[in-house]
């Protein structure tokens, strides 16, 4: 499943390590399976076929074990992203390529992808932030599809005009977007771009 792990930290120890990729395969398994908290060292260790020990000689922790599953996933699908961009000839196939890749990734890479995501919560601060960087990283490969697209008049980006309230968490201000809603329905069609955001099947989705 991970086979073809990429390694730039030192703390990981070397991708053709078979005893790695058996940990990491087993992991996923169990994380998968029980979650992250729900699993112990020594769930993950039988399925890898190790003794709770062996572990420990790759991974400083479970926690670390996590983490660096949690980097190779996001590297994996990093790197997947931008080698099917720089292939594309145009913006738009770039754009199309990108979709197809991160959709094929979480499709065959279904138990990493379902990890990183569900247990990113349980990962130290500091891991977090590593995690965090690799996903702005992910987000640059898109961000400069779209703006070579823009540029070379490939693509037409609109921002549509909303509610001063529109995206705020607080409950007294979603209350007030929701009330300038009801008052002035006509303005809040103008905030969707496209033709069927305005067809009363759309609305309706919403609106009872």
């Amino acid at each position: 499943m991970l086979s073809t792990v990429t390694t730039s930290t030192p703390s990981l120890p070397a991708h053709d390590n078979p005893t790695v990729v058996r940990l990491f395969e087993a992991a996923a398994d169990a994380f998968a399976d029980k979650g992250f908290h729900a699993t112990t060292t020594r769930d993950i260790a039988s399925r890898a076929g190790l003794s709770p020990a062996g572990v420990y000689v790759h991974f400083a922790s479970k926690e670390d074990l996590l983490f660096q599953l949690s980097r190779v996933g996001h590297e994996g699908a990093r790197d997947a992203l931008a080698a099917a961009a720089a292939e594309a000839d145009s913006p738009a196939t770039a754009l199309a390529e990108v979709i197809s890749t991160f959709a094929r990734w979480h499709a065959e890479q279904y138990q990493v992808a379902r990890i990183v995501q569900y247990e990113f919560r349980h990962l130290s601060p500091d891991h977090q932030r590593e995690v965090l960087t690799l996903r702005r990283e992910i987000d640059q490969v898109v961000e400069r599809i779209i703006t070579d697209g823009v540029a070379s008049g490939d693509f037409t980006v609109e921002e549509p005009v909303h509610y001063p309230f529109a995206f705020s968490d607080q409950p007294l201000l979603s209350w007030i977007n929701a009330q300038l809603i009801k008052a002035k329905p006509a303005f809040h069609k103008k905030t969707f771009l496209k033709p069927l955001h305005k067809s009363p099947e759309f609305c309706g989705s919403c609106h009872k």
